[in-house]
């Protein structure tokens, strides 16, 4: 296993976020599903300067992309754009693409649940054809109630994943584990062998090791699967507003290079901008947690 990390979290030139996995002793980057965004060469001069390299990318489902939606247009649209995702990765040497089949936030269904089912199987495998000819793994990734009324447990993953083909794996998310599997430890075990891609944020979702979650029995369940893939860190800090804030430092006051759609994407998370210091010290912790364990 490796340390890895996602990067949607906070807006900042990539190149600065790069330096900083590296000076942490990360040595991947799990980025973020904006294939317009990004120059692949300059990325993996990025990457190759700092002695990192891609792990894959994590789809980002804003509003009008949901793969089991009524609409015939925004289901194509969800399609193509998770294609051009593991287009992106396949250009960056990357292994996975940890796909969210639902828009995140949407906790309402648009038709039954059979329906939904066959446009999220129809959508997944297309998907997963473009995948296999570039030599990416997809990663279904369950997420807690609150974030998505579709795909929200473990076995829920499995069972899209085994419809769509026999190389399709799942990822799981200490996160949403916590809130939603009766035991985090047996859905780790039940994931097995298409256990591809692991999240982690402690169950606050602040970082590891600043909540309750066991961290040497994660990493021991992940070892006693045979998982030797990255533990990519995706805290996601809550924001306190009132005068019990602990962190005082925590938001960033001069906030720039953010859509307005990435804005709100880290905001329905329940957190906001977070400051370049309190974001540098949630990356040490992750790091000073999990590198002893692996």
């Amino acid at each position: 296993m490796h340390l890895s990390m996602h990067n949607w979290m906070r807006a900042e030139p990539l190149e600065v976020t790069i330096r900083r996995l590296a000076k942490y002793g990360y040595k991947s980057i799990e980025i973020s599903g904006e294939p317009e965004k990004y120059d692949v060469k300059t990325v993996r001069q990025l990457l190759n300067e700092n002695g990192l390299t891609c792990w894959g990318a994590v789809t980002l489902m804003f509003p009008g992309l949901n793969l089991p939606s009524s609409d015939e247009a925004t289901r194509a649209r969800s399609v193509k754009y998770v294609k051009d995702c593991i287009t992106m990765v396949k250009e960056l040497d990357g292994h996975e693409i940890t796909v969210v089949p639902g828009t995140v936030g949407k906790v309402s269904p648009d038709s039954t649940p059979e329906n939904e089912w066959q446009w999220a199987v129809e959508g997944m495998k297309e998907i997963y054809a473009h995948s296999q000819k570039a030599g990416v793994k997809i990663a279904i990734e369950p997420l807690n109630r609150f974030e998505t009324y579709f795909i929200s447990r473990g076995d829920q993953a499995l069972a899209l994943a085994e419809a769509v083909g026999p190389d399709c794996g799942v990822c799981l998310d200490a996160f949403h584990l916590n809130i939603e599997e009766a035991n985090m430890y047996d859905a780790i075990r039940r994931a097995g062998s298409r256990l591809v891609d692991f999240h982690v944020a402690d169950n606050n979702r602040l970082a590891c090791g600043m909540g309750a979650i066991d961290w040497p029995k994660v990493v021991s369940t992940l070892k006693e699967v045979g998982y030797d893939g990255a533990l990519t860190v995706e805290f996601v800090a809550p924001i306190d507003r009132t005068p019990a804030n602990p962190f005082p430092d925590a938001i960033e006051t001069n906030p720039t290079n953010i859509s307005p759609e990435q804005l709100k994407f880290i905001q329905d998370h329940g957190s906001s901008l977070l400051s370049e210091r309190f974001y540098d010290s949630l990356v040490e912790q992750c790091a000073k947690t999990l590198l002893p364990l692996i």
